[in-house]
């Protein structure tokens, strides 16, 4: 009895993270839902699911691309995701997913062997961790003077401009899906109301991926692969092994991840209308830990993911219960390689079709920032900083150093961080000015 009084106070104890919005039904149009708030449990489901089909491509790309089990990866996904709602209390819905950033020097240290590889992870871990310690400690002004809204908007939007051409390939190799896919999106969204409208990417990706398995659009290859994948499995583990070529490699991931992460809690802020600087510090050490535990068992290294940004936008709904459903679906896809081989045979075009509308919101995102807070773009620091920053990530400028290739993403992100307080400081010193009001941005 002791034993089942006890789960169920605990049940109780979870159910009452959050509050229900209305009646757990229905969201008058033009309402929100408050990331302390949730619909009932089927429709949190719901919204976890789409979620889930958000970030589902993306993550599975980075470890295929790496040569990382990507069963291992979905699961320190998952568990990284729940670990950063239990840090950030509930306050930032995130999902985290496999960061791009890791690709390049992860390919590079390829021959280092994977557990070389995971020390590099692990290592870019820890280093996140100590600056979010240190932006709790210090205050979030020691990132706002190098990081104010012109930078983290123009972060926002470089990733998903960048993102821009993966969604257009996509979406050319199965062209009429794909924009059957976006219309559904699009309808649903415009002219749907109530639920219809809120799960309209879901409902585009299910519609997409039924004409094309009646139209016989779906992959052989991933067919096959759905018919010979057990029901059941564990995901492979690795251990880490801390090699000083390998960890120089992916020291400047770690200047990405801190952009991304704060890039992301300024976009949540935006979008929920809600002060959350006092959350970036625990963002960076909730990343950060779950990058360690990647690190440590044999998964790719995690970030806050842009793509459900997107979704929370096109939804309205911020609940982090649908974020905490998203990370135990990742854990379930963890360990039933048939669902996730299942997942995997969403055709390209219906993906194209989704992540054309999901990208192109990620990057208004950045966009409203500066509006939101009056970015000037007269003045010719920020006016400088976005220039480069943003052509580099739309071009994906690719620049080998030491045989190591850095893409637009990186470059870009670094550039931004870097220029601005250099640029901002000359210009200072240029006009002779020491203290008074500085422009916006």
């Amino acid at each position: 009895m002791h034993g089942s009084e006890s789960a169920g106070r605990a049940a109780e104890a979870a159910l009452a993270l959050w509050s229900v919005h209305g009646d757990g039904r229905r969201v008058p149009d033009g309402a929100v839902v408050a990331p302390g708030e949730r619909l009932s449990w089927p429709l949190t489901i719901g919204f976890g699911a789409q979620h889930v089909a958000a970030m589902f491509s993306a993550t599975v790309l980075v470890p295929t691309l790496t040569k990382f089990p990507v069963t291992t990866t979905l699961l320190f996904s998952g568990v990284g995701t729940l670990l950063f709602l239990v840090i950030t209390r509930n306050r930032v819905p995130s999902y985290l997913g496999s960061s791009f950033a890791f690709i390049a020097p992860l390919t590079a240290a390829a021959q280092d062997g994977m557990a070389a590889q995971l020390g590099g992870v692990l290592v870019a871990g820890l280093l996140l961790v100590g600056v979010g310690v240190a932006v709790k400690a210090l205050g979030v002004r020691l990132l706002e003077s190098v990081m104010p809204p012109v930078v983290t908007g123009a972060v926002i939007v470089l990733v998903g401009l960048n993102l821009a051409p993966a969604a257009t390939r996509s979406f050319a190799a199965q062209p009429w899906i794909a924009l059957l896919t976006l219309a559904v999106i699009v309808a649903c969204a415009v002219v749907a109301r109530g639920l219809l409208s809120r799960l309209s990417i879901l409902a585009g990706i299910v519609v997409g991926w039924v004409v094309a398995a009646v139209s016989g659009a779906l992959g052989q290859d991933r067919l096959d692969a759905l018919s010979s994948a057990a029901w059941l499995g564990l995901p492979e583990f690795h251990a880490p092994q801390v090699r000083p070529s390998v960890i120089l490699l992916v020291i400047p991931v770690v200047l990405v991840l801190v952009a991304e992460n704060v890039g992301h809690v300024k976009a949540v802020a935006a979008v929920t209308g809600r002060d959350l600087d006092g959350s970036v510090g625990d963002s960076l050490i909730a990343d950060g830990l779950a990058t360690v535990l990647a690190g440590a068992g044999g998964g790719s290294g995690t970030t806050t993911y842009a793509e459900n940004i997107g979704v929370m936008a096109a939804t309205r709904v911020y609940s982090t219960a649908a974020y905490g459903v998203a990370g135990l679906t990742a854990i379930a896809l963890s360990l039933s390689p048939k669902f996730g081989a299942l997942v995997n045979t969403i055709p390209d075009g219906v993906l194209g079709g989704a992540t054309i509308l999901l990208y192109g919101m990620i990057a208004l995102v950045g966009v409203r920032i500066w509006f939101t807070d009056r970015v000037d773009f007269a003045d010719p620091v920020n006016l400088a900083v976005v220039a480069v920053a943003v052509v580099a990530g739309v071009g994906d400028l690719k620049i080998a150093i030491g045989g190591v290739t850095v893409g637009g993403i990186a470059w870009g992100a670094v550039a931004v961080v870097t220029a601005y307080p250099l640029l901002r400081w000359l210009r200072t010193r240029r006009d002779g000015r020491t203290t008074g009001p500085r422009p916006r941005g």
